[in-house]
């Protein structure tokens, strides 16, 4: 199983914050360091000193990382018309030697949108936003250079685009589609994904999201087991109950809590569930939300104490 650190930026860090993580995921010998796309911090954090924007930040850390994956969970489509995204995304591909990855989802958090001016459509509006630039992010990666790319959809209209620059990565940087919906998530996954990520869901509902993207693919006579699957998961590992409770308390959650609805307690507790989400829900990677990132031992204890056993 992938082990990835994911960050969630907008709760208030700076560049240098998101530096310091990702260099010590690297030297931990995690797969990947992965941060959120938001402008507007959630619940209680003051946000300071401000938001980072996640494709500035992935560029740079491109240039100062030298192994690690690097991506977003999620890059939302609202914020980034398809034709900019998709030069961003090249561009820090080419400039990561290959090492960038693409989660992009529909937006959903309306307050971060009044506060920063974005459009936010209707559910279904973002849907039909999200899927038709899936098809022009593949569409003009795919479209061999030299040959023009053209669309004219729903939302957007491309003639005799360049489709340049194009990534490092053939055909692109591996697509990563998430969610818990019954209906149109698994189809998008099937459809465009390399990855099918479910964040934030407990077991049972977990196994039933694989259940639904496999019937997905079987619809577009896609192999089911050419989807990688994930989910993203809050993390609190101490190696006893009073570390464990210190850790919950940094990050302002209950142990009890954190163990009924995350991935906390000891270490052995976490081989435990991580062992659960590969034998009942077929997982293959763990994203690791790490909420407090000036605890850099906490990183060091996973990767020497949970990593080696799974």
């Amino acid at each position: 199983m992938d082990l990835r650190i994911f960050t969630e930026p907008q709760q208030g860090a700076a560049y240098d914050d998101l530096l310091r993580v990702a260099r010590a995921a690297e030297d931990a010998g995690f797969d990947a360091f992965f941060r959120s796309d938001h402008y507007l911090a959630m619940g209680d954090a003051n946000g300071l000193p401000g938001p980072t924007d996640a494709w500035v930040t992935l560029a740079a850390l491109a240039r100062e990382t030298r192994t690690i994956r690097l991506g977003t969970l999620m890059t939302a489509a609202t914020f980034r018309l398809p034709g900019p995204l998709g030069v961003a995304v090249g561009q820090v591909d080419q400039m990561s030697g290959g090492r960038v990855e693409l989660g992009i989802g529909t937006g959903w958090y309306e307050a971060e949108h009044r506060a920063y001016g974005i459009p936010f459509p209707s559910v279904s509006e973002r849907f039909s936003i999200l899927t038709e630039q899936l098809e022009i992010l593949t569409g003009s990666w795919r479209t061999p250079v030299g040959v023009k790319f053209t669309h004219h959809g729903e939302h957007y209209t491309f003639d005799d685009s360049p489709g340049l620059p194009k990534p490092a990565q053939t055909p692109h940087p591996p697509i990563i589609v998430g969610g818990n919906g019954p209906r149109r998530t698994p189809r998008l996954a099937a459809t465009f994904a390399d990855e099918f990520n479910m964040p934030f869901a407990g077991l049972d509902e977990i196994v039933s999201g694989q259940e639904r993207v496999d019937a997905a693919c079987r619809e577009l006579d896609r192999d089911p087991a050419t989807l990688t699957r994930s989910t993203a998961q809050v993390v609190c590992v101490g190696r006893d109950d009073t570390e464990v409770a210190r850790r919950a308390a940094a990050i302002g959650r209950d142990p009890g809590e954190l163990r009924a609805s995350g991935l906390a307690g000891t270490p052995s507790e976490l081989v435990d569930k991580l062992g659960t989400f590969v034998e009942r829900a077929g997982l293959h990677r763990v994203y690791l939300q790490v909420l407090d990132l000036s605890d850099l031992d906490h990183l060091d204890l996973v990767a020497s104490e949970v990593a080696p056993q799974l």
